[in-house]
């Protein structure tokens, strides 16, 4: 079945991209109509796993270029600005925080400071997700961390399997909506929200407009798997083994403390942006690059390059260049002027739900969170410019939309790295039951929380 979604995601996309290049698009500049065909051919071969995203990536980019959509200064931007060296910083923060142990040692000091029933452990899987999201840069391996403590638990407390896969999708759903609260939540998609908006916004100033929301969308995602999801039996969690595993780490060691120092330095620089005015790209890449140095870092290794993707990076350009691109080419404007109305709704409550009918369902259909940001944020973003919107704000609705969102586990990334018994051990059936009236969170964050909150900050 793999195979055979490969070849007709293969076939279709070609096809989708020769009938866009053949049709007569009135109003469309040629460079557009070329930037159009090669966009939909890309988000189609991503949407149906062609192959590897870097692979489709790389292509799109090339494409952009060989075919004179736009300027390489242009197509690769990304690479000029200090978001993609947040990215890697990122990667090289998060390797460091997980292999010195520093990250281990915390989330077993919480779960003996507040684990005391079932439903603690499901809470603790969220507050552990957003406590690491200042030390760990990025959902998957915070989760992955969180997951190898929650196992332990499991085996010590001989937890129900049924019970077990609930814990393991709070561990990876929780990730979805705790990592919009910070800036460096998500060192991608948030990053690429910010790079698309083409708005400068600092580390403060992502959790002055995103924090209220990224904390509500958490706590209704939390009240909604309590409430659909009750153990099977009682639970008595026997913390000996906990503290055991504690104590065999011993003290903090000394590559522990160093990197502790350089991630709270870190951290302290990023809350200080506005301040000092350095991006928290450069923050990020000067703390990994001081951990690496000997006597005052020697936290991170040569080997430790193995944790930044370099496919993720090439990943990030083309879902960036695809709004960059098509500003440059014409293609966003057109999109905007014929699948759109001539004006945005005045009414902020039902532009927030507008955008979210839109960007959940080219969710729903792409299932990729990248190509819908790729093609929902520029459009909407010009879209709501004819109702005199800041970028942001469409940027940040089709951000929250897509963040918080899913029914199936392709439809986010945070929850397929979790999928199965070797992972979090939860299963299709376990994500749909929690991703079908997660669906009204996405509705009740933009429309009812968003909105408000940005209008008494200012921002609307």
């Amino acid at each position: 079945m793999g195979k055979s979604k490969s070849i007709i995601g293969f076939v279709g996309g070609i096809v989708v991209a020769l009938l866009v290049w053949g049709l007569p698009l009135e109003g469309l500049s040629p460079e557009g109509k070329k930037c159009l065909a090669l966009s939909l051919l890309t988000v189609v071969w991503w949407a149906m796993s062609v192959a590897h995203p870097g692979y489709v990536s790389l292509f799109l980019l090339g494409s952009y270029v060989i075919f004179d959509v736009a300027p390489g200064s242009v197509v690769f931007k990304l690479w000029t600005t200090p978001l993609v060296y947040l990215v890697v910083g990122g990667y090289l923060i998060a390797s460091a925080v997980r292999d010195s142990g520093l990250g281990k040692r915390i989330a077993y000091l919480y779960i003996l400071r507040f684990i005391r029933s079932y439903n603690s452990i499901v809470v603790g899987a969220y507050v552990l997700g957003f406590l690491l999201s200042f030390l760990i840069p990025h959902p998957w391996p915070r989760s992955f961390l969180i997951m190898s403590v929650m196992a332990m638990i499991i085996r010590s407390a001989n937890i129900p399997l049924k019970d077990a896969a609930n814990i393991g999708l709070a561990v990876f759903a929780g990730s979805a909506p705790t990592s919009s609260i910070l800036l460096t939540g998500d060192s991608i998609i948030n990053v690429v929200t910010v790079g698309m908006s083409g708005t400068n916004v600092s580390w403060l100033g992502w959790l002055w407009y995103m924090g209220v929301p990224g904390i509500i969308a958490s706590a209704l995602t939390l009240s909604l798997q309590l409430l659909l999801y009750k153990p099977s039996s009682d639970f008595r969690l026997d913390k000996a083994e906990i503290a055991t595993q504690l104590a065999n780490m011993g003290s903090l060691t000394p590559i522990e403390k160093r990197c502790l120092i350089w991630v709270g330095l870190a951290i302290l620089a990023w809350v200080t942006d506005s301040v000092h005015h350095v991006h928290p790209g450069w923050v990020a890449l000067f703390a990994a690059i001081a951990m690496s140095m000997p006597r005052i870092g020697a936290v991170l290794t040569p080997a430790s390059w193995n944790d930044v993707p370099i496919a993720t990076l090439f990943f990030l350009t083309a879902a960036l260049a695809i709004g960059q691109v098509g500003d440059h080419a014409g293609m966003n404007q057109w999109l905007a002027s014929v699948l759109l109305p001539a004006t945005a709704p005045s009414n902020p409550f039902l532009f927030a739900g507008f955008v979210s009918v839109i960007a959940v369902a080219m969710h729903m259909g792409l299932g990729s969170v990248m190509a819908v940001m790729g093609i929902a944020i520029p459009t909407l973003i010009k879209f709501g410019a004819t109702s005199g919107l800041p970028p942001l704000v469409p940027a940040l609705l089709v951000y929250t939309a897509i963040s918080i969102h899913y029914i199936l586990p392709f439809h986010h990334m945070n929850i397929l790295v979790g999928l199965g018994e070797k992972q979090g051990m939860y299963t299709d059936r376990q994500v749909i039951r929690l991703g079908v009236p997660l669906t009204a969170v996405v509705f009740i964050t933009t429309m009812l929380v968003q909105i408000p909150w940005w209008k008494i900050i200012g921002l609307l």
